[in-house]
């Protein structure tokens, strides 16, 4: 057997699951309150950590590093070709731009142990090969189902923790926003849609356990009420979809012999048009639109809920420190003092919390890493089921308003950032192994 196929021992797989148990333990331990937690974000204080949540982070981070330095190890060890060389100089360039440079040269200088681990698993995530890579997707499949699944069953009995009963912001009025065992109803909405996605393409083997499965993604989903995550979803369930069936709808579509395919979708068709032209000349959809333009909605649709605030304050950091930004503690409970914004924890924008934090060397790696990333999801699609552009579609539509990039240490944000990570450099060892053959398909695993 060639060393390219041989397994290794695996602990890379179970840094997943374990990022996810220390944010949901620290929850626990301080007794979250997601119905006070408007109120916190106005307090520039820092929350106080128990203190088995300290021991615990320091185990989790000496386990982090073994299972990065494993990985490593194992990859030379065993001769494996690197999967992509490409993206691992991105990976490392990005980091040094954002994080090591930063942390040197930065208006604030600031160093700290805690910035190595995002480059650690980082690197380790960049030699995941064919054989390491259903382990690891399946450890954080099932890692987010039972964090999920944790959070709703404390909701009979932990019901503030989990919930936040008084929310009025959503859709439906009196409907509680659900956070579950993360640090935002937000998160939890994003880390759902990523459970879906890893649900698509590796269901359970037993038709109960994924139907029951999608039960659970989907209703989390719909009651973290997160409008990002919504259409985060859509879009990647779009992407996800064309990738897998859309070579077999094209061809059926156009296929002679079966042209009761092409009548359905063109009726199909017809009616949408014709629903739609209807709604505009009877049902006053320029008043219905007029009247949103000046509702509340549409002034939070078009600031992002206010943090325009957060990204003018961004740009004029950049502006004072225009080359390596103003430094890794930029959004820290002094400086957010400072400008008044208790609530600014980032800049609410992936570009403008790296030019802000890392200046103009920041923001030119990410501008690289974020090309190289969507260079090879497109490559790596059918390779991977089409997962690594429905991830990397996840993540670009989270870097809106949030920063799923950001390598300060490690929590859910580098969960999905990392999956993707490993996910591209699985298809592109798959392409190295098989180049001319068919494409992957994900089967059904356990």
């Amino acid at each position: 057997m060639k060393a390219t196929t041989r397994r290794s021992a695996g602990l890379l797989p179970w840094a997943f699951p374990a990022m996810l148990f220390l944010t949901a333990v620290d929850l626990v331990l301080v007794n979250r309150d997601l119905t006070q937690q408007f109120l916190h974000l106005q307090s520039v204080a820092e929350t106080a950590r128990h203190p088995i949540t300290t021991v615990l982070q320091r185990a989790v981070s000496l386990f982090l590093l073994v299972a990065s330095v494993e990985q490593i190890a194992n990859h030379f060890a065993l001769k494996r070709p690197l999967p992509s060389f490409t993206l691992l100089m991105a990976f490392v360039l990005y980091w040094i731009g954002t994080v090591g440079a930063t942390a040197l040269f930065a208006a604030n200088p600031y160093l700290s142990h805690e910035y190595m681990y995002s480059l650690g698993l980082g690197v380790a995530c960049c030699l995941v090969g064919v054989a390491d890579r259903e382990k690891l997707l399946r450890r954080a499949r099932d890692a987010l189902f039972l964090l999920m699944l944790a959070g709703v069953l404390l909701i009979p009995i932990k019901t503030t923790m989990v919930l936040d009963i008084y929310y009025t912001q959503g859709l439906i009025p009196g409907l509680p926003r659900f956070g579950g065992l993360t640090a935002h109803p937000v998160t939890q909405g994003m880390l759902a849609q990523v459970a879906l996605l890893l649900l698509w393409v590796m269901p359970y083997e037993r038709r109960s356990i994924n139907r029951l499965a999608w039960l659970l993604g989907l209703g989390v989903l719909f009651i973290a009420q997160s409008k990002t995550a919504w259409i985060g979803w859509a879009a990647c369930a779009l992407v996800l979809g064309a990738v897998r069936y859309g070579g077999e709808f094209l061809r059926r579509l156009g296929n002679p012999r079966d042209n009761s395919f092409g009548i359905v979708v063109c009726l199909a068709l017809i009616v949408g048009v014709a629903g739609l032209a209807g709604w505009v000349l009877i049902g006053d959809a320029f008043g219905a639109a007029r009247d949103f333009a000046n509702s509340r909605g549409a002034v939070e649709l078009m600031t992002l809920t206010g943090r325009d605030r957060i990204w003018i304050a961004a740009i004029e950091e950049w502006q004072l420190n225009p080359t390596f930004g103003y430094g890794l503690t930029i959004w820290d409970s002094v400086y957010r003092a400072a400008i008044g914004m208790p609530n600014a924890t980032h800049a609410h924008n992936q570009f403008l919390d790296d030019l802000a934090r890392s200046g103009s060397v920041g923001a030119t790696t990410l501008v690289i890493y974020a090309t190289v990333l969507l260079i090879l999801a497109i490559r790596g699609a059918r390779a991977s089921g089409g997962l690594s552009l429905a991830l990397f579609t996840a993540v670009a539509v989270r870097s809106i308003s949030e920063v799923p990039l950001s390598l300060m240490g490690y929590g859910t944000e580098l969960f999905t950032h990392l999956l993707l990570v490993a996910t591209l450099a699985a298809a592109s060892a798959q392409r190295q192994l098989e180049p001319r053959r068919a494409p992957l398909r994900y089967g059904v695993v356990s």
